[in-house]
């Protein structure tokens, strides 16, 4: 589905594919204007005005990541986000009005890698871009990690986390639906693992600025992640909560390779 190889815009190569964005926004002068400017900057970039027109886009071409408004007339961001999310491991960086909370909270709940409220700075839109497209693991790269045979794997449980070729599978081998952003976290937990780690750490280490909105963000990720590895999320063996301070994975000695 995807084009394997991402463009390093400050390597200036062109022999590498671009990496490839879709834009869908019902306002013709912001969407133009987003498009432009990441244009320039080095990306190979699609618009949508609607949700419906995004949809026949994206089944006929591939893409790394979108930017979805929320508020559209019609089918709204959110859902269409729900339905990319169950097509291809693409990033998802919402935009949402100044004042929306609630619109940022679930479109994080719904496993979107970022956010940006309205009016924003293009500035800021292409810096949101570098940082998602950083964190978005490519198909090639996947298949170079699996076929490693030192790859990180670290197990847990019933669960087995290939850190490399980013993939949990569980007790049965079955492959555990996961977030790009979830796994961001898992990631921290699992090679910090038996260590207090306060938000502002979490937050640093996943490349997230810490302010109230980042630690909301990182105990949203938190929650989906015990409700996909806990029995009990309730009452967490794994993923606990240090009141007060931070959170902390509980990983026996010797687990993990």
């Amino acid at each position: 589905m995807f084009i394997p190889n991402l463009l390093s815009t400050e390597s200036g190569s062109e022999s590498i594919v671009r990496a490839r964005i879709v834009i869908v926004e019902d306002e013709p002068d912001l969407r133009d204007a987003v498009a432009e400017y990441l244009d320039a900057a080095g990306y190979d970039v699609a618009t949508a005005e609607t949700a419906a027109a995004a949809r026949i886009l994206i089944e006929t071409q591939p893409f790394h990541l979108a930017i979805l408004d929320i508020a559209m007339p019609g089918e709204d961001g959110l859902s269409l986000g729900r339905w990319l999310r169950s097509r291809m491991p693409i990033g998802i960086i919402y935009a949402t009005a100044a004042g929306t909370a609630l619109d940022r909270i679930v479109g994080l709940e719904l496993g979107a890698d970022d956010y940006i409220v309205k009016p924003y700075e293009l500035r800021e839109v292409l810096a949101r871009v570098r940082s998602v497209l950083r964190r978005v693991p490519q198909p090639s790269e996947l298949l170079d990690r699996k076929a490693r045979t030192d790859r990180r794997s670290v197990a847990f449980g019933p669960f087995q986390a290939d850190l490399d070729g980013r993939l949990v599978t569980g007790a049965n081998g079955a492959v555990i639906d996961m977030a790009k952003s979830e796994f961001d976290v898992l990631e921290v937990f699992l090679t910090r693992a038996n260590r207090l780690l306060t938000r502002a750490a979490i937050s640093e280490a996943i490349g997230f600025t810490e302010d109230p909105e980042s630690s909301r963000a990182v105990d949203i990720r938190i929650m989906r992640l015990r409700k996909k590895i806990e029995t009990d999320p309730a009452n967490p063996k794994f993923l606990r909560t240090v009141r007060g301070e931070g959170y902390i994975f509980s990983l026996p000695t010797g687990d993990g390779n």
